[in-house]
């Protein structure tokens, strides 16, 4: 009993901590920490702690010593970066949930919530300057200028200033060296100050042309609606989501910023999420004019992964000192270390941008709302065509549904015209780019001097070179799919690996010069255009023209400004864009997201067509959307004539319910890749065989098959597929037994938790 007595009393003397190390093992090692260290720890804070022979990054856990371990042998703690939590607590418990729920590490999670510049230590940007200390006597100043007239003509220029002056700019205009500044520093008089020079993204939005109006809009009947109900939420300090469906031009986003206004009166941090980074520079303009009117004082800060480091340090710091309350970005904004987290807002929810592609593979939506649920916080998922997870929930009266049914100002839905696409082959006597009615509309808009806006969700100039003699095509080595031709550089390229290959002249097979390009790329159609409507000035937006910084806000500052006549893209331009002078719209073809092999294709299609058609009409004049298709009856595009999400819902829901699909279970993605296609086969159908032995009451196996696009960058792909009610029952239960499975070295798997994309 004493000797226990005694380790108690030792365990009082010490601090120690429990450290999530970011070293690529998920353990919790635990650390002394020194007494001069001790005031600065926190659970939740970034410190650097020795594992192995290197001093590796790594979040506190927890403050406690381990059960039944020598605390003598303990390693001391190395550093604390930051003097405060880098991962506030709602941010670790986020963190654990995830790992939970995704089935990934811990150590990947963390490295994905902290910026590669927090973990980095990319430097603060400094700035020197001069401040007057003291002001000196008339006789003081004669004996200067006498004993050293460049000192006294820089006391002279700093008591005209009422501020600290910036060094180097200071000693340039006064022809000075930093020797006279040093000399007036040692009598006293003045003082050099480093000051930290904040990099903020955006800072331009207004110069680049992003002109919003700063004072609220007079709401109508809906939105009052729909801000009161918000109000109520964020008054009870109680967790809700609220899922806004509002019609494309609804006004959608003046609710948002009303939210945003009463978050912030009430003394909370709000986090704002669009799906694109194309979005961010107008919804950053809109809120920082808001901002300055409703609310001065308050900063907005940008997060998403195209700023620079120096950007994403002073953005996090901003927000994790509580200097700024706000912040905008893509779905990692989810992750800003908010102060008194009150309000999420999803702008377009039902985007699949909003689900990570490598891990860790979250979605940000269901992230959003998980982070509301802990900190008792408002969510708020708003789009015209909300995911039918979104709707289902709120149908079952787990979210609360807000409508608005009407556009703003009561201006008209844009008309919808669906063009067979089989009929203009037989006019044109060849398969066309733009039919004649788009074309004539076209012309029609140049005239009046509105603006066009052409979709096509494909890169490149053609989807495939193909010999009209052998039926050969060109196709991608080390992928299961054809290479895209791309005009401008006469290059084949794949989209998948990044393979480059001069175009052929001559089929590579039989020698014939009769290749030709099959399919359609915004190369073609802005090509297409540019021979029909000579005069037009064209712009085309995809990721092979928008690889440059800031390129996207120049286009659409241009766009907006009306310097460009007529904007092909792809999906980039296809949702949240809000530009008044557009008034056609035209979708090249409509069935490219509809016929993949995805049980969400039908619902990526509609809401497709009914955002890009939502981009017209949106301000005093008429909209009109064409419609390019070759199959003009089916569903999705017949419902979207007419934005029927209601009618489209329910049908899809019904399909849904039928064969189990998303909502009704989870569904769980298991891919196997490999060199070898017979080993990769044999393991998967092993370890499907497992999984349906343990788990078989618990989940539904389907599987394994190979993938849709079997091969990639040289590895062979297979996939499972398990269905079931409950992810948070199987998940674990999956790790354990992939953890005790003894896979080969050279098979790599990969599981994704609710996947947005089946191929």
């Amino acid at each position: 009993m004493l000797a226990r007595g005694g380790w108690v009393g030792h365990v009082c003397r010490r601090m120690i901590v429990g450290v999530h190390p970011l070293a690529g093992f998920d353990k919790l090692l635990h650390y002394r920490v020194p007494e001069s260290l001790r005031a600065s720890v926190a659970v939740g804070s970034l410190v650097r702690v020795p594992v192995l022979n290197a001093l590796r990054l790594g979040i506190v856990g927890e403050i406690g010593a381990p059960p039944d371990f020598p605390l003598d042998r303990l390693k001391p703690l190395a550093q604390v970066v930051h003097p405060f939590p880098a991962l506030p607590p709602d941010l670790l418990e986020l963190a654990r949930w995830m790992a939970r729920y995704y089935a990934c590490g811990l150590d990947s999670i963390i490295e994905t919530m902290l910026p590669a510049a927090v973990r980095n230590g990319a430097g603060l940007k400094q700035e020197k300057r001069l401040e007057l200390v003291r002001s000196l006597a008339p006789d003081e100043v004669a004996e200067l200028a006498k004993r050293a007239p460049q000192q006294a003509r820089l006391y002279q220029f700093l008591t005209q200033q009422f501020r600290p002056q910036k060094k180097s700019l200071v000693l340039a205009r006064l022809d000075l060296t930093a020797a006279v500044a040093a000399g007036l520093a040692k009598r006293g008089v003045i003082r050099e100050v480093a000051l930290r020079v904040e990099r903020v993204a955006y800072d331009d939005a207004v110069e680049q042309g992003e002109l919003v109006a700063s004072q609220p809009h007079r709401l109508n009947a809906e939105q009052e609606a729909a801000v009161a109900a918000l109000g109520t939420a964020l008054g009870g300090e109680k967790f809700g989501v609220s899922l806004l469906h509002g019609v494309t031009g609804s006004g959608k986003t003046e609710v948002y910023l009303r939210a945003i206004d009463l978050a912030l009166k009430a003394g909370g941090g709000v986090i704002f999420l669009v799906p694109e980074v194309a979005l961010t520079p107008q919804t950053v303009a809109r809120l920082r004019a808001r901002l300055e009117a409703i609310a001065p004082g308050h900063r907005c800060v940008v997060w998403h992964s195209h700023l620079s480091e120096g950007e994403r340090l002073d953005g996090w710091l901003a927000l994790a000192t509580g200097e700024a309350r706000v912040v905008v970005g893509a779905r990692s904004a989810v992750f800003a270390p908010v102060h008194n987290l009150r309000l999420i807002v999803v702008d377009e929810e039902h985007e699949p941008a909003y689900k990570q592609d490598e891990t860790p593979r979250y979605h940000g939506r269901d992230v959003a709302v998980m982070r509301a649920k802990l900190n008792r916080a408002t969510c708020v998922l708003g789009s015209a065509t909300p995911s039918l997870e979104s709707y289902a929930n709120a149908q079952a009266g787990k979210y609360r549904l807000l409508e608005l049914r009407e556009r703003v100002d009561a201006r008209k839905l844009p008309h919808i015209h669906v063009v067979d696409l089989r009929v203009e082959a037989l006019k044109q006597r060849a398969m066309p780019t733009l039919s004649q009615g788009l074309v004539s509309a076209m012309r029609d808009r140049l005239e009046r001097r509105e603006q066009t806006i052409l979709f096509i969700n494909r890169r490149g100039y053609s989807s495939a070179m193909l010999c009209t003699k052998c039926g050969h095509t060109e196709e991608c080595p080390h992928c299961s799919i054809a290479l895209t031709y791309h005009r401008a550089d006469e290059t084949l390229r794949c989209h998948l690996c990044g393979e480059q290959r001069p175009a052929p002249v001559r089929c590579p097979q039989c020698g014939a010069p009769e290749i030709r390009w099959r399919g359609l790329g915004t190369q073609r159609v802005e090509e297409a255009v540019r021979r029909l409507l000579p005069r037009a000035r064209i712009e085309r937006m995809d990721t092979d023209t928008m690889s440059k910084k800031n390129r996207f806000r120049e286009v659409l500052s241009q766009f907006r400004a009306g310097r460009i006549d007529v904007l092909v893209g792809t999906q980039m331009i296809g949702k949240g864009l809000d530009f008044p002078n557009v008034t056609l719209v035209g979708l090249i073809d409509a069935d490219i997201s509809m016929h993949i092999p995805d049980f969400r294709a039908n619902e990526r299609t509609f809401q497709l067509l009914v955002q890009v058609a939502g981009r017209a009409g949106r301000g005093d004049r008429a909209g009109e959307v064409m419609v390019q298709t070759f199959t003009p009856h089916a569903e999705a595009i017949q419902f979207s004539r007419h934005a029927d999400f209601a009618g489209f819902a329910a049908a899809e829901l019904k399909i849904r319910k039928e064969f189990r699909y998303p909502p009704y279970r989870h569904l769980i993605h298991h891919l196997f890749r490999g060199p070898n296609p017979e080993k990769l086969k044999f393991f998967a159908e092993q370890w499907a065989r497992l999984v349906e032995r343990e788990l078989g009451s618990r989940l539904e196996v389907r599987g394994p098959s190979p993938s849709p696009i079997e091969k990639i960058k040289d590895e062979y792909r297979w996939q499972v597929w398990y269905f079931t009610a409950a992810v948070t029952q199987v998940v674990p239960e999956l790790a354990r037994l992939r953890a005790a499975f003894k896979w080969p070295d050279d098979l790599t798997q990969v599981m994704d938790v609710d996947p947005m994309s089946l191929v």
